[in-house]
């Protein structure tokens, strides 16, 4: 019964940042980890990165080596959030974002049959122009086989930027959540019938969507917000329509929520920073931007037995109110979970800039 840290990936002078990661089982017990390995000088959100990868043997409990490059920088930005899957034919899929510019962020896609070693032509997932934003570890086949990604939509306002070099000038921080769907593996992407937008006065909007199916077939979606929780909407048809936005019991601030279902029990387990004080006291110094953690603290699990309803079996993984904790991949085993997340702070990186994988026993996470 443990919960412990087994791999740090730090920023360097020449790797100034690392983040945003997914997993996926290959054949023979191996695990690889893709992630966004940013290069040059600058980690903000638009500079140059490439998707690296690193592999484990042993269940998640070591990574030996060094990173190896799955996808070039391809885009005039860069290429960054990553989702991988195994699909139901096989392969293994492989999205993450293109980013060229304010007006042009949008997921692509690849697939391998031949267990990451060699990966197809990359696809277009959002047909529609604009920027995108899909976080990591994102995309779900559901049992029927239908794969939704989960986007949030930014406008673009005019003029486009004001400021030479500031790229989001011009951006609308308020984010509209939609769904792409595909029926056919992947060839084919439709917007979803609905999107929503957040039904109160926020500067965020609905940001950085996430999505989960329940043991009934309906979807179950979650928002990042400003407003001191996430909101949630729920999805009858396969995520063609969906429910109008409304606030949940995840009392968060201004980052993403994770959930994924524990293979073994069916019950749903989530990843957030837990504002409600239930692990924690919430000092003034702690919250919000100007914090050392960003407001990204404590990083808690929590598990659910009754598909989302009620939650339970809250768990404290990070406190330290010098480093922020954030975008959280989960990947399940027959025993333990893996759990990538950001984990900047103190006095040589921030928030976003360095990565890290925790391994968690279920056992652990259940006690």
């Amino acid at each position: 019964m443990n919960s412990e840290i087994v791999l740090k990936l730090d920023q360097s002078p020449d790797n100034p940042r690392n983040s945003d990661g997914s997993f996926v089982a290959l054949a023979g017990g191996r695990i690889l980890f893709a992630y966004s390995r940013y290069y040059g000088k600058s980690w903000a959100d638009e500079a140059t990165a490439r998707i690296c990868a690193r592999c484990s043997t042993d269940g998640g409990r070591t990574w030996p080596g060094t990173e190896e490059v799955i996808v070039e920088n391809e885009g005039r930005k860069n290429i960054m959030s990553v989702s991988l899957l195994r699909l139901q034919d096989g392969r293994v899929g492989l999205w993450y974002l293109r980013k060229n510019s304010v007006m042009d962020c949008r997921t692509h896609m690849r697939t391998s049959r031949d267990e990451g070693r060699t990966w197809s032509r990359a696809a277009l997932c959002i047909p529609a122009p604009g920027y995108f934003v899909v976080n990591n570890d994102r995309v779900i086949q559901l049992r029927n086989g239908r794969l939704v990604i989960p986007a949030a939509y930014h406008r673009a306002k005019l003029p486009v930027s004001r400021k030479p070099g500031n790229m989001y000038a011009g951006w609308e921080t308020r984010g509209i959540v939609m769904f792409y769907l595909s029926d056919d593996g992947g060839r084919n992407w439709r917007e979803s019938k609905d999107w929503w937008t957040l039904p109160v006065r926020s500067g965020s909007g609905l940001q950085e969507p996430g999505v989960v199916e329940l043991a009934d077939g309906r979807l179950y979606a979650f928002c990042r917000t400003d407003v001191g929780c996430q909101y949630e909407m729920f999805s009858e048809d396969g995520g063609e329509t969906w429910s109008p936005p409304q606030a949940s019991v995840f009392r968060a601030p201004d980052s993403p929520l994770s959930i994924k279902r524990i293979p073994s029990t069916g019950d749903l387990l989530a990843i957030w920073n837990d504002h409600s004080g239930r692990l924690m006291p919430m000092k003034s110094e702690n919250i919000g931007w100007t914090s050392k953690s960003w407001g990204r603290i404590p990083l808690v699990s929590a598990i659910s037995r009754d598909q989302g309803k009620t939650w339970g079996h809250h768990k404290l993984l990070e406190s330290d109110p010098a480093h922020g904790f954030c975008y959280t991949a989960i990947h399940f085993m027959d025993d333990a979970v893996l759990l990538a997340y950001n984990c900047g702070g103190g006095e040589r990186s921030v928030v976003i800039q360095d990565l890290c994988i925790r391994r968690v026993t279920l056992d652990w996470l259940y006690a």
